[in-house]
């Protein structure tokens, strides 16, 4: 019996705000206040440049900690049970 092809991941943005703090770091919202979800991970390090052109050059140079990342989600096989 064939398995199901697993859903490609989507991808998330999050920045980090106070670098003294590994774990302050927090998804970026649109103005609206919708999560930032990509389909392609080119893409979502496009609007990082975008949205934070700063931390992402500093981080490209090594001039400062990591505090931009983009976040791969994957479903659950709960989540594509519902789906279904």
């Amino acid at each position: 019996m064939p398995y199901p092809k697993p859903r490609p991941p989507t991808f998330k943005l999050q920045v980090q705000e106070d670098e003294s703090d590994p774990r302050a770091w927090h998804d970026v919202f649109d103005s609206k206040g919708r999560l930032y979800l990509f389909d392609h991970q080119e893409e979502a390090r496009a609007k990082l440049e975008e949205l934070f052109p700063v931390l992402f050059k500093l981080e490209q140079f090594a001039a400062g900690p990591k505090r931009t990342r983009v976040i791969a989600i994957y479903a659950t096989d709960e989540e594509e049970e519902d789906n279904t």
